[in-house]
């Protein structure tokens, strides 16, 4: 709880991955990648209960296994490419609003990203309530600068993506202001904002939480997992 309000954890995990088969439960310095998600959220404070909504039972189990609750199998249209992680989200809470369990708040939590720390879940949660959002974000500072970056014509011709003052040879990208993306690690959502209004991320009413970025690697494919790993061998 936090202030008297409980919160609920949501890890999705299905198992149909195209672009990595299994990667959930693909070892990753010996432990599956799921762990590392359940573990910080295991760790957290603030969090009432941990669970994962997956359609796979291999999954499932690894999730059993290290510590969190899977109190359903999550349906199968539920669990497609097209399905959105909105309505996984709602249907978790809708389990348990209809078994007379309520929570004010709701965190997602991705088991892609093993780089999450229980302080980034708990830095997240403080920082929803003390600047009264309707979401909170974990993110970290871009290397590519979009006033780098161009467009393609079919031509072969070139057009910069961003029309500023920025595209001077004279600037340097040191002296450009700090951005920061989504890293896909933690989103914290009132319960009201997530039911009601249907959105995990209000645009309009959002803060932000940063990692760094040796600790944001989302992983899809292969050649991320591969990274993953040598950052995490570096940081010992």
């Amino acid at each position: 709880m936090y202030n008297n309000k409980k919160i609920l954890c949501i890890i999705p995990a299905r198992g149909g991955s195209k672009r990595l088969p299994g990667k959930n439960i693909k070892l990753l310095k010996g432990k599956p990648l799921i762990a590392y998600s359940i573990a910080a959220a295991k760790g957290s404070k603030y969090l009432d209960r941990v669970i994962v909504s997956t359609d796979d039972e291999a999954i499932a189990s690894v999730a059993k296994e290290y510590g969190a609750e899977v109190p359903f199998m999550r349906p199968s249209e539920l669990a497609t490419d097209t399905a959105t992680t909105l309505s996984v989200l709602q249907h978790a809470v809708r389990f348990f609003e209809e078994k007379g369990e309520k929570f004010e708040c709701i965190v997602l939590i991705q088991p892609t990203v093993p780089g999450i720390m229980t302080s980034d879940i708990d830095t997240a949660i403080e920082t929803l309530f003390t600047t009264k959002a309707n979401s909170c974000i974990s993110m970290c500072e871009i290397t590519d600068r979009p006033e780098w970056m161009y467009s393609l014509s079919e031509e072969g011709h070139i057009a910069p993506y961003v029309e500023a003052a920025y595209h001077s040879q004279n600037i340097r990208s040191q002296d450009l202001p700090k951005l920061y993306r989504i890293n896909g690690a933690v989103y914290v959502t009132p319960r009201n904002v997530l039911m009601e209004e249907g959105k995990i991320i209000d645009k309009h009413n959002c803060a932000g939480v940063l990692m760094p970025r040796e600790r944001s690697t989302d992983i899809d494919t292969l050649s991320d997992f591969v990274i993953a790993e040598m950052l995490m061998q570096q940081s010992q």
